[in-house]
């Protein structure tokens, strides 16, 4: 991703609480950079989402080269939990810079192994190794849901604490359930409305509903303030 003065908190120094990045500061003017831009995005790919990559062009964003005190570039430098924890200057050989980013990536657990694989015996064996890994936890909810399994999904989501992929999960699990076909939102949301006062299976309906649509969609900012408007 391009990172800009304004974003590098939240795009960089925060994101890199969860996954390392890969800061690349570089100009357009600069030869040596275009070599290694390549290399890194690579390089960083081939990390399947491991290793994550923030690209700053030094002219149109020049706090962000002032705070890392930059002479020169190409420079790259690694961020992990907010704090510098490799880096180099200039461009490097293709495979020194794949050992540079495979450094920052963590090496895959035999559960992380058994969810890459996909397949639902190996999706529950991975649970066993670690009950709360989130990755099989949502693997193997999706595959219960897309084979009408919703009662197994909605159990396997209720061992760990809501997040936002799994309260999404959790609400097509339920509507699933309930044989409730989303093929027309719209039309489902009107349907409930003036039921989601006094009935609560319908009120979860509408919400699960307003779930599945996503925060993106305009539907959801809509149907979230008539629900507010039934309610109070």
């Amino acid at each position: 991703m391009d990172v800009t003065d304004e974003t590098f908190q939240s795009d960089v120094l925060a994101r890199s609480a969860t996954v390392p990045v890969v800061v690349d500061l570089w100009a357009p003017w600069c030869g040596p950079c275009t070599t290694l831009g390549p290399m890194l995005e690579k390089a960083v790919a081939d990390t399947g989402g491991a290793v994550e990559l923030a690209k700053v062009n030094v002219d149109e964003n020049p706090r962000i080269a002032q705070s890392f005190a930059v002479q020169s570039i190409p420079a790259v430098f690694a961020i992990r939990d907010g704090q510098v924890v490799d880096q180099f200057i200039g461009a490097l050989p293709e495979a020194q810079v794949t050992a540079f980013v495979q450094r920052l990536a963590p090496v895959p657990s035999e559960a992380d192994m058994l969810v890459a694989a996909g397949d639902e015996a190996s999706l529950r064996q991975a649970l066993e190794l670690d009950p709360t890994h989130a990755g099989a936890i949502a693997a193997l909810a999706r595959l219960l849901i897309d084979s009408d399994r919703a009662e197994e999904a909605l159990e396997v989501l209720g061992r760990v604490p809501e997040t936002n992929e799994f309260r999404t999960l959790g609400a097509e699990a339920r509507l699933a359930e309930q044989h409730v076909s989303t093929d027309d939102v719209t039309g489902l949301l009107d349907g409930l409305l003036d039921r989601v006062r006094d009935d609560e299976a319908a009120r979860q309906e509408f919400l699960d509903l307003l779930e599945t649509l996503g925060p993106d969609d305009p539907r959801s900012s809509t149907y979230r303030k008539a629900l507010a408007a039934r309610l109070f």
